[in-house]
């Protein structure tokens, strides 16, 4: 599911106030559920939320949520025309959806703690997903996603198995890795993966877009058609972005700060001020990793 960083609170909230497209259609909500809504969102945290759209950016909602591994997951929450008397409809990139416990007193921050209580899980089933494609020859898929429970495991040259990893009954031998009880099962010594050139190739992908390379864009300058240019300096991150999207990925977060020169008469003084701004800048973003919340800087120029 691929879902891109476009929304913060100044733009879900102009969405809300603007002009829908339906406007005059009595299906419109009343304006005590957009306050609401943004109150929870508030207790999640703007910073949190990806995307918000239709019915004036709030009935379907994206919040990135990380788990205790640091991997990233995007939850996609759609609010029924009678929320909350109704719970909400989740999407997420996860092998099963957890059963959702809600009342009307429920809150959006109470489907976000229940999301986070499942991902913790489904820890070891994706250690043993990431140890499968590690140690073992898989063909297909060539990018599993966390959702994903099959594998395409190559014996040889010539022969295949298709196995699939239940995520709701997995239980695991605490003796022997995955890999090791399916070998002695299938009693045949399973090949390990063919070497390859690239080396560290997961971490090519920028973790914003996910894709290795740019779009070919006259609008992109020098950028276009490029590849990652930007590495998380926490060593226990590495993280890969184009630093475009990084770029823009801090711009829609209200966190976001700059370093400008803000002249006053006769004396110029640095000062650290949030976006939006209307002052000199030095043309660098500072900000928080979207991964690891380290601190990035991020060059706005060069476009």
């Amino acid at each position: 599911m691929a879902l891109h960083a476009t929304s913060s609170r100044d733009s879900v909230r102009a969405a809300a106030e603007g002009e829908p497209e339906w406007a005059g259609d009595a299906s419109r909500r009343p304006a005590a559920f957009y306050s609401a809504v943004f109150a929870q969102i508030e207790e999640v945290g703007w910073e949190r939320l990806v995307s918000g759209k239709g019915d004036g950016g709030v009935s379907c909602l994206v919040f990135r949520i990380l788990d205790d591994q640091g991997r990233n997951h995007l939850l996609e929450i759609t609010l029924p025309m009678n929320y909350p008397s109704s719970p909400p409809c989740l999407v997420a990139d996860v092998p099963y959806l957890p059963e959702l416990q809600w009342s009307k007193g429920s809150r959006l921050k109470d489907v976000v703690c229940q999301f986070q209580e499942h991902l913790k899980i489904l820890q070891d089933y994706w250690s043993i997903m990431d140890d499968i494609d590690k140690v073992l020859w898989v063909v297909d898929p060539t990018k599993p996603t966390f959702a994903m429970s099959h594998r395409r495991i190559a014996l040889d040259s010539q022969y295949f198995k298709h196995i699939i990893v239940d995520g709701q009954f997995f239980s695991g031998s605490a003796d022997k890795k995955f890999h090791e009880n399916l070998s002695t099962v299938l009693d045949f010594a399973l090949p390990p993966p063919p070497s390859v050139n690239i080396e560290d190739d997961e971490q090519v992908d920028c973790g914003i877009c996910y894709a290795k390379h740019l779009p070919i864009d006259d609008e992109l300058g020098t950028h276009s058609g490029g590849t990652t240019d930007y590495t998380c300096e926490n060593p226990s991150c590495s993280r890969a972005f184009h630093s475009v999207c990084l770029r823009d990925w801090l711009r829609a977060i209200t966190t976001t700060r700059q370093y400008v020169k803000m002249i006053n008469t006769q004396e110029a003084k640095t000062i650290f001020l949030p976006l939006p701004y209307e002052l000199v800048s030095f043309d660098v973003l500072f900000g928080n990793c979207p991964y690891c919340s380290d601190p990035v800087a991020v060059k706005i120029t060069d476009r």
